[in-house]
């Protein structure tokens, strides 16, 4: 029965994805085992090494349903790793003993780490799809909301303003950061393994070099400067690109459930009937999507501190890092799958609330633009002294809870240094955006698509 939210009925497809666990179902690994299995085959028996006709039968044989998942199941637990039970498998499976020139030459984790290499493959090909939709919703939020204007906070307080635009517009700069990263990995981090018993390719000879190098081109992979048995910064690297990604989807799920609290109602995710919803609260409206982003982030996260102490590895081969690497490298992809798919959900269609933007942001009765204010006087003041003059005024606007534009129009130093109408114009949040707007447009004009 499943026992975790990775692979159970009630939770697996609020954490993950069915595309990216199939990737790493036992079937599709059992499979790319024999995909590395018959690619060996094949390519020893170009290099006159083994028969063509057991290379031929090898691979015909190379299907995980001729393999009895059972009986692997039992030898794996004796053996304590899937590929000498597999390997028995197919001596027996392969008729005239042609079976028998199955994993010629080949180590457990020279099979292992080549199909650990497949799916990963297969598993950034998703990655890299859904980091594509992403950015293109952000693209399209960036450009629709250029010039919304809304509160910037720092210090979860007012500071300046910005637009919906703005913040979108920095959400898919990392976006598209990671789509960088994601291209500039792949030939680190897609490679073949095919090292022999220690990593040197003795049992082959003189034609080691030769086979290690046509299997990787066999199965589309990159070949190795050196054998990476225990040279994992591959993986490490592919696991933290993983804690990278789920981070900023993090950062745009904390922004968005923050902007959901009743308090701000500047943005919600879309609406389904019942989603969100409260056992005891029916007025609740709970951002279900960010909270299980911000979940992912969290654990990836721990799986990417995983992956980088499964590089501290005992000499040729590891003796229990490696294992490791078992647990959170599918782990970690489906957690991330299933982030980026909750990220496609919410942003696709995240309602926006733009009236209540613009009330925010004259919630404390112009204080926000301050700085504007300040900028404004400096030429007639001096810069300091300008600051000391609009500091004042905020804090008898802030104490009286009156509009800093009535306090300003009565403080002395300020007659005749600013007229009636510019006085309004500071004042207006809206003509205080600085670049944000040329931003958006710059970024968005220079992005990739």
């Amino acid at each position: 029965m499943p026992s975790t939210v990775i692979d159970s009925a009630l939770f697996r497809d609020m954490f993950g994805t069915a595309a990216m666990r199939d990737v790493f179902a036992d079937e599709a690994l059992v499979q790319r085992y024999l995909d590395v299995e018959a690619a060996l085959a094949r390519v020893q028996a170009r290099l006159g090494i083994i028969p063509q006709a057991a290379a031929d039968a090898i691979t015909a044989k190379a299907d995980v349903a001729t393999i009895d998942m059972a009986q692997m199941q039992r030898e794996t637990e004796i053996v304590g790793y899937p590929i000498l039970p597999l390997v028995h498998q197919i001596a027996h499976t392969v008729e005239g003993g042609a079976g028998q020139y199955a994993h010629w030459g080949a180590t457990t984790q020279d099979i292992m780490d080549s199909a650990t290499a497949l799916q990963i493959r297969a598993a950034l090909d998703l990655v890299g799809a859904d980091l594509d939709a992403v950015a293109g919703i952000l693209a399209d939020l960036a450009a629709k909301h250029r010039d919304d204007a809304m509160p910037g906070r720092t210090h979860l307080q007012h500071a300046l303003p910005v637009t919906f635009g703005y913040k979108c517009a920095v959400w898919l700069s990392s976006i598209e950061r990671h789509r960088e990263r994601l291209a500039e990995l792949r030939p680190r981090v897609l490679v073949g393994s095919f090292a022999g018993a220690a990593g040197t390719l003795a049992s082959l000879g003189d034609q080691g070099l030769a086979v290690s190098d046509a299997l990787a081109a066999e199965l589309g992979l990159g070949r190795a400067s050196m054998p990476w048995h225990v040279a994992r910064d591959g993986i490490a690297e592919a696991i933290c690109f993983l804690g990278l990604v789920t981070g900023t989807l993090g950062k745009i799920a904390t922004d968005v459930m923050l902007m959901m609290a009743t308090e701000t109602q500047e943005a919600y995710e879309p609406f389904v009937k019942g989603r969100g919803g409260s056992s005891t609260m029916p007025q609740k409206r709970n951002p279900i999507s960010c909270e299980l982003m911000l979940a992912a982030a969290k654990v990836v996260r721990q799986h990417a501190a995983l992956g980088l102490d499964a590089m501290v590895t005992d000499f040729e081969r590891a003796t229990g890092p490696w294992h490791v690497e078992w647990l959170v490298v599918p782990e970690a992809f489906i957690l991330t799958a299933g982030a980026l798919n909750q990220a496609r959900f919410m942003l696709a269609g995240l309602e926006v609330n733009t009236a209540r933007m613009r009330q925010n942001l004259d919630m404390t009765s112009g204080l926000i633009v301050s700085e504007a204010v300040m900028m404004g006087l400096a030429p007639a003041l001096g810069r300091q002294n300008a600051h000391d003059v609009v500091y004042d005024a905020c804090r008898i606007a802030a104490k009286d809870g009156r509009p800093l534009y009535d306090v300003l129009r009565e403080t002395p130093d300020l007659q005749g240094k600013l007229t009636d109408e510019d006085l309004r114009r500071l004042t207006d949040p809206a003509n205080y955006l600085g670049e944000a707007p040329r931003m958006i447009d710059r970024f968005l004009a220079s992005r990739r698509g």
